[in-house]
């Protein structure tokens, strides 16, 4: 199990701590996987320092969508993919 450190805006940080965001997007340069640590530093991009806000968080489930089977790279730059976040209705 590895420990992750990132960098997050002050709007996302406050969706994850609120539960209403379940996800992250980023660029897909480092490792990381399930079972890994994700501590997302809270940046504010005014004043360019961390705001002193840590969200520490379990990474339950990683994709890459660099090299998905289902559309072609045509119909990927077209329309973009989108990432969904969900849970069961009750």
């Amino acid at each position: 199990m590895a420990t992750v450190e990132k960098k997050i805006w002050p709007k996302y940080f406050e969706l994850i701590k609120q539960g209403k965001k379940t996800f992250e997007i980023r660029l897909a340069d480092f490792e990381i996987k399930e079972g890994d640590i994700l501590l997302l530093r809270e940046w504010d991009p005014e004043k360019k320092e961390y705001t002193g806000r840590v969200l520490k968080l379990e990474v339950t489930y990683v994709t890459n969508t660099k090299n998905q089977e289902h559309w072609s790279k045509e119909e990927i730059e077209k329309y973009g993919l989108l990432v969904i976040s969900f849970k069961p209705c009750r």
